[in-house]
């Protein structure tokens, strides 16, 4: 069940990766991102696999945990499952807030969602870098501009 979870899970992000990736200015992209309906259905299921894998057991381990105690808990398949939709919903969030802002600001995000999608932390670096370079070269050219008028 587990893995059928896990399998469902991991297919269920692609169309919204896909969409922001590859038709960014669609409005039924747009529509689509604004939506939260697929960040709370994928939280249920988080929430439903975390209520899973509690063991009184472990309770303890969880509270103080150390590397190596970490280690050995994500070597459960139903805790590595709720860890990994963890990572789905959130990286999900935050490459819709990346595309929301290249909407917003007119930022070239492909290569940012694509990072996110993969190495959501290193997405997350390069728009922030894209958005300050965007920003960069527009007050510059909007500097060069005035000063030739």
């Amino acid at each position: 069940m587990i893995e059928i979870v896990f399998n469902i899970t991991n297919l269920f992000v692609l169309p919204f990766w896909g969409l922001m990736i590859l038709l960014p200015g669609w409005q039924g992209t747009q529509k689509v991102m604004g939506s939260l309906l697929p960040f709370l259905l994928l939280a249920c299921v988080y929430l439903g696999l975390f209520i899973y894998s509690i063991d009184p057991d472990q309770a303890a381990v969880w509270s103080n945990p150390t590397l190596n105690d970490l280690a050995s808990l994500f070597s459960i398949p139903k805790v590595m499952a709720t860890g990994w939709v963890h990572y789905l919903v959130m990286d999900l969030f935050v490459g819709r807030w990346i595309y929301q802002q290249g909407l917003e600001k007119q930022i070239f995000t492909r290569h940012s969602l694509a990072l996110c999608l993969f190495a959501g932390p290193t997405g997350l670096l390069s728009h922030g870098i894209t958005a300050w370079l965007t920003e960069y070269f527009r007050n510059k050219n909007d500097l060069v501009a005035k000063t030739e008028s």
